[in-house]
């Protein structure tokens, strides 16, 4: 259904104006932009959070129980949340012990596991390892551009890049100097680079823009003070191109919602939209995400 994305002002709330029901109402509806959140539970389950841009914030919370054995998982990149016959296809990868995985499971229409997940190990040496995402971007149809890369931080602050060819990891660079970093949320994902927004420990937030060639990462400051608090960032485009940003802070177990307008440095507009709702406890976050053609990230 096609949607037309009207930004308020500034750095508000971006809502999502679905034609089709106005006309069948004959009033304009709108579905506010939301974080699909994603979680490992402590005892295996697959958690997904809409975390709705209301106000106040608003969630809607499902459990897929039974998925993994309890604390099997360690690490999780995005996982691909997409439709089949049975219900739905869900995968990505995770890491387990010192190993890296590929992880595909289907569910029923009632959301219920059919089988336990294919695991397919794609290399070991991943004890050091304390943060993964995968980008991919897909050219909108009938294009045809493809990219994809994995990116993870070690303990001692290097961080890796991997281009991915049908499920192939090469490596393609590594780059020192980011010890400090807590977490780090994919904002942008181009045919040419790919952008993270990353918090420190000393409170500072930052664009992280890794070029697709052999460039350094080009590091810019947004904000000086008080990010420290989030082990955990999540992002979601919200309107052409701004970015729906939550937080998660795992010593309070609480999560707090921000609109984010298009990067540029120290002006890059930031709107708090208050404490989400629930108690956010699970030991692993990831983003749940639709297949590439429709996941779009352009906040830099």
């Amino acid at each position: 259904m096609n949607r037309l994305m009207t930004a308020l002002a500034g750095s508000a709330v971006l809502l999502a104006l679905t034609p089709a029901a106005a006309q069948a109402t004959g009033t304009a509806t709108a579905e506010a932009c939301k974080v699909w959140q994603g979680s490992v539970t402590a005892d295996g389950g697959h958690r997904r959070i809409d975390v709705r841009a209301t106000t106040p914030p608003t969630t809607v919370n499902r459990l897929v129980t039974g998925v993994y054995k309890p604390g099997q998982v360690r690490l999780s990149a995005r996982q691909i949340d997409e439709p089949a016959p049975q219900g739905a296809q869900r995968g990505g990868y995770v890491v387990i012990g010192d190993a890296l995985y590929w992880s595909v499971y289907l569910t029923d229409t009632n959301g219920s596991v059919i089988d336990q997940p294919v695991l397919r190990r794609i290399g070991g040496g991943w004890s050091s390892f304390g943060l993964l995402e995968v980008s991919q971007y897909q050219a909108p149809y009938p294009g045809k551009v493809h990219r994809e890369a994995a990116y993870a931080l070690r303990n001692d602050g290097v961080l890796f890049r991997w281009r991915i060819d049908n499920g192939t990891w090469r490596a393609a660079g590594s780059y020192a100097g980011f010890a400090a970093v807590k977490s780090m949320a994919l904002i942008a994902k181009t045919p040419t680079y790919d952008t993270f927004l990353a918090n420190t420990r000393g409170g500072a937030l930052y664009t992280i823009r890794i070029p697709a060639g052999s460039a350094k990462p080009i590091v810019t400051p947004v904000r000086t003070r008080t990010w420290q608090g989030f082990e955990t960032l999540s992002a979601m485009a919200c309107g052409r191109n701004s970015t729906l940003l939550l937080g998660i802070d795992k010593d309070t177990k609480t999560a707090y919602l921000y609109a984010v307008g298009h990067a540029n440095g120290s002006s890059t507009p930031i709107q708090s939209l208050g404490k989400v709702p629930g108690s956010f406890d699970d030991p692993v976050y990831f983003r749940w995400a639709p297949i590439p053609e429709f996941d779009i990230a352009n906040g830099d």
